[in-house]
C-alpha cells in the first residue's frame, strides 16, 4: 500500500463527502479510490467512514485521524515547495576544497564575493595541498591545479598556471643569470616540500631536460621557501601564482622562462551528477566568471 497516496485519498473523501467526487478530484477511478480507502482502514485496523447507499460520514476514529492526516500532507507539500525553491535559488550547505596558498590568495576572496551575492548559502572551505577525494569526503566542489584523472568527476578549466624558477635579483647580481637549465646543476636551491623530487624538469624543443640543483634548505611549507629565495638563498621552483606578488615587488625574478614545462590547468571539479543543486551550479558558474581567461 502507498500510505501517502491512501492518506491523500482519505482526506479527499472527507473533504468531498463522496467517493465519486473524491475520485474525480484525484483524477482516479472509483474502484481505485475504494481500494485505497479499504487498504488504509485495514492498515489502521479501524473503519474511517460510515458508508450507506445514501450517506458517507466519518467515524469517531476517522474524525481523530483527519487532522493528523492533513498535517502530514501539508508538511509534505511544504517540504516539496522548499526543495523546489532551493532548486531555483542557491541555498543550503556548500563544501569546497582548494590548494592552501592558491585557496588563500584567489579562491577565498572569490568565495567571499559569492557569499555576499547569495545570502542563503552556507559555505565550508577546506584548504589542503593533498589530493582530496570529493566523493569519499563529502565535498561538493574542488579547485585543482592538475589534469583530472578520476573519471567519476567533471572538470571545467578555469585557466592555466606555469611552473617557474625564481631567484632574488641580488643573487643574480652576484652570480649571473643562467641562460640554460644545465647551469643549475649543483646550484644552490630552496625547496618548499620535503618530499619534492631532487630533479627539476625543463623542456627544450619538445625534449625533456632534468637537472639536479644542490638543495641547501628545505621546508614543509611554501611561504618560508619563497621568503628564503627572496633573501638570496638560491633558486626555487614554484607555481607562478605563488611568486607573482614578489616578482611585482622586485623581490624575485623569473629565469629560464623559455624552458618551462607546459602550463597546468586550473579546474573546478565536481561529482558527475545530472541534477546538481542550484548552489553548486551557481558556484561553478561564479568561479568560471571570476577566473575567466586566467593565465599566470
Amino acid at each position: 500500500m502507498d500510505r501517502f497516496k491512501a492518506m491523500q485519498t482519505f482526506v479527499q473523501i472527507a473533504d468531498q463527502g463522496s467517493l465519486t467526487r473524491a475520485a474525480e478530484t484525484l483524477g482516479s477511478s472509483l474502484p481505485a479510490v475504494v481500494r485505497a480507502l479499504a487498504a488504509l482502514e485495514a492498515h489502521l485496523g479501524v473503519r474511517l467512514f460510515h458508508r450507506t447507499t445514501r450517506r458517507l460520514s466519518l467515524t469517531e476514529e476517522g474524525r481523530h485521524y483527519l487532522p493528523s492526516a492533513r498535517e502530514v500532507l501539508l508538511a509534505a507539500d511544504a517540504a516539496d515547495l522548499a526543495l523546489k525553491a532551493e532548486a531555483r535559488e542557491p541555498a543550503g550547505q556548500l563544501t569546497i576544497t582548494a590548494p592552501v596558498l592558491f585557496g588563500h590568495m584567489y579562491v577565498a576572496p572569490a568565495i567571499t564575493r559569492f557569499m555576499q551575492r547569495h545570502d542563503k548559502v552556507r559555505c565550508t572551505v577546506l584548504l589542503h595541498d593533498r589530493t582530496v577525494n570529493l566523493l569519499e569526503e563529502g565535498i561538493d566542489v574542488g579547485i585543482r591545479i592538475s589534469p583530472l584523472a578520476d573519471s567519476s568527476l567533471v572538470a571545467q578549466t578555469l585557466g592555466t598556471i606555469r611552473r617557474v624558477v625564481a631567484v632574488s635579483p641580488e643573487y643574480l647580481a652576484r652570480h649571473g643569470t643562467p641562460r640554460h637549465p644545465r647551469e643549475l646543476h649543483g646550484a644552490p636551491c630552496v625547496r618548499g616540500r620535503v618530499d619534492a623530487p631532487p630533479q627539476w624538469v625543463f623542456h627544450e624543443r619538445g625534449k625533456t631536460i632534468s637537472v639536479t640543483p644542490s638543495c641547501r634548505l628545505e621546508f614543509n611549507h611554501l611561504a618560508p621557501a619563497i621568503e628564503a629565495c627572496a633573501a638570496g638563498m638560491g633558486f626555487g621552483t614554484f607555481f607562478s601564482y605563488q611568486v607573482l606578488p614578489h616578482v611585482a615587488q622586485g623581490r624575485l625574478k623569473l629565469v629560464l622562462e623559455d624552458f618551462e614545462p607546459p602550463p597546468r590547468p586550473v579546474s573546478v571539479i565536481y561529482p558527475n551528477a545530472r541534477l546538481l543543486p542550484a548552489r553548486t551550479r551557481a558556484f561553478i558558474d561564479w568561479m568560471k566568471a571570476e577566473f575567466s581567461g586566467l593565465r599566470m
